[in-house]
This record gives structure tokens, sequence and C-alpha cells, in this order.
């Protein structure tokens, strides 16, 4: 069994293929091995695969069954001691597997760890997705160090530690093998986006650490296959935000939680229609009657899994500390807060 095994998702991605792959592939330690496991792609990925680079090993999904079904479908055919699930729009730094193999080795109770994630675009600043590591507030909205909403903060090496978080970002995530299976890896029915904030909560309750690991450096592109502005995304955002909370949230706080959660949504969709984004205030209306639809399979869902108290969210309201109180830094929120 290999040590670590780095799989990129591919989807009709050539583009990213040709661009990024060098980079892995020259900066990958002998006890690695990089996987492409493609997802029903249409253009010729596979063929540009096999004839440029016949070192990397090529797993065939035969549907598209987006970023969870995907890697859930891939890694059941790879054995490794280490997953890392990497976007194929992400350029990797020297040195980027090694101190975060280091950190886990250390601590059998990490399941999961993410390297700093920086744009591609603009190398001094943080990326959207994952940043300097995530966490949620009370009332379930996902944040970043060194990103809340559209706020994006530039690297001055003020996250440089390794700390314990909320989620790592599927962006690039270091997952041990035995604790994805464990848990049961990822959410098919989320398809795209927030699946791995709801692997991360699942392993939380389950006695598991998140990490992220400052000294690991990787360059993130972002939006390749769906842009933030796409109410495609929209609706998928709302929609797993609900589910993600409806499985994992203990007892005592779903209710109070959701009533909030449904004013805030409201607010949200107004802001939309007040922006001019009528697409996306359409979306979170969709979202909400498609989770409506989809509680009868939650809530089984919700039975096998156990909820409790975890730690590292934020016992505050992110929306109110942003839009009201201006708070734009990661460092300006009250970090006696996160319990």
């Amino acid at each position: 069994m290999i040590k670590v095994a780095v799989v990129i998702l591919n989807w009709n991605g050539k583009s990213f293929l040709q661009k990024f792959l060098p980079s892995v592939l020259q900066n990958i330690p002998e006890y690695a091995e990089l996987f492409v496991a493609d997802n029903n792609s249409s253009d010729d990925s596979i063929e540009f695969l096999k004839h440029n680079y016949p070192q990397v090993k090529l797993v065939i999904n035969h549907q598209n069954g987006g970023y969870a079904k995907g890697y859930n479908d891939a890694l059941k055919q790879i054995e490794a001691e280490y997953y890392v699930l990497l976007n194929s729009d992400i350029e990797v730094g020297s040195n980027w597997i090694e101190p975060i193999v280091d950190l886990m080795d250390n601590d059998h109770q990490i399941a999961a760890c993410q390297p700093k994630i920086l744009a591609y675009d603009n190398k001094q600043e943080f990326e959207y997705a994952g940043a300097g590591g995530g966490y949620i507030d009370k009332y379930g909205y996902p944040f970043c160090r060194g990103r809340i909403f559209q706020e994006i903060e530039l690297d001055k090496n003020q996250y440089d530690e390794a700390v314990e978080v909320f989620w790592a970002s599927g962006a690039c995530m270091f997952v041990r093998a035995d604790k994805y299976h464990e848990l049961g890896g990822l959410d098919d029915d989320f398809f795209a986006h927030m699946e791995e904030i709801d692997f991360c909560w699942r392993a939380k309750n389950a006695g598991y650490k998140i990490y992220y690991q400052g000294t690991s450096v990787v360059y993130h592109v972002g939006g390749g296959t769906l842009h933030k502005s796409n109410p495609r995304k929209t609706f998928l955002n709302f929609r797993n935000n609900f589910f993600l909370l409806y499985k994992n949230l203990p007892s005592n706080r779903l209710v109070p939680i959701f009533f909030w959660r449904l004013v805030l949504d409201g607010v949200a969709g107004v802001k939309f229609l007040l922006d001019g984004s009528f697409k996306d205030s359409i979306a979170v209306l969709k979202a909400h009657f498609a989770f409506y639809r989809a509680i009868p399979k939650l809530k089984s869902k919700r039975k096998k899994l156990v909820q409790t108290r975890v730690s590292k969210v934020y016992q505050r309201n992110i929306v109110y500390e942003h839009f009201v109180k201006k708070i734009t830094k990661f460092n300006s929120l009250d970090q006696q807060r996160f319990s």
C-alpha cells in the first residue's frame, strides 16, 4: 500500500491538466503517487493523459456524479494511507506534501488537513475556497481565516502556524484513508459544494480533529467548473448548507438555528433582488424547496450519526459581524468566541 495518493478529479478539464499537472509531478515525493479520476469527460482528457503522462494512473468513473460521488467512486479503487483530494486548477508549491504528512503522522486523531491556499492569479492574497482554514458560525455560515464572505486578505504570514480548524477545503484536502471510509466518505447527495464541510463536521462529531498547516502552500484558480457568481452555485450553497445543518446539529439546537436561518436566508433573497440578481434570488427559493423535499432522506441519515457540541464554532453571527459591524479580517473577530 502506498503512503500518499494524490487524486485529481477531472471533468472536461484538459486545459487545467495541461497547465497544472507539471507542477504536481515536479513536487511529488517518492512515497506518493499521482492519480487522475475522470468523471466521464466528453473532451479528450483521457487521450491527452495517456499520450503525454503515462506515469499518471487513471481511474475511470462511468458517470459524472459530481465532486462527492466522483471521489467516492474513485477512492474505493485506491489503497493508500493518505488521500489528497486535489482540484485540477491548482499549482502546488515545493514541499507541499511533507509538512502535512508529518503533522498527521504525529497525531492520529487528525482526520483531515489542508494547506495554505493562495490565489493563483494573485499569489499575495488568499483564495476564496479555503484560504487559511475553514470555520462556521453558530448559524452554520462558513468562512475562513483570510476570507470573510467576499473580503479576501493579503497573505502577510499571519496564518502560517498549524492550528485546529472546523473544516478543511475540498480544493486541497489531505484525509486519512481509513477515516474517510469509516465515516462513509463524502455525501453523494451534495453533488458539489460544502460536502467537505459536512465530512469534517461528521469527523468532529466522531471525535476526530481537522487541521490547517500553513507551511504547506498551493495556488488555486477557483471557479474552474462553476463560478461563484453562477446561480447554480448559489442554489447548491444554500441547499447544501441546510443539508449539513440538518444532519449534524445537536437536537437542542436544530429548531432555533433553522428559525433564524429562514429569516436570514429571506434577507439574503431580498438583497439579491435589490442588487439586480433575480436568478440568485430564485435560486435561494429553489434551494429551500429542494431541502424540504429531501428531509425524509436526511432524517434517515441523521439517525445514523452522532450529533454533539463540537469545537471551533464561532459563537456569534458572522453575517452581523461582517455586514453590520464591518469586520473584514479574521483576526478582528473576538477570538474568545471560538469554542
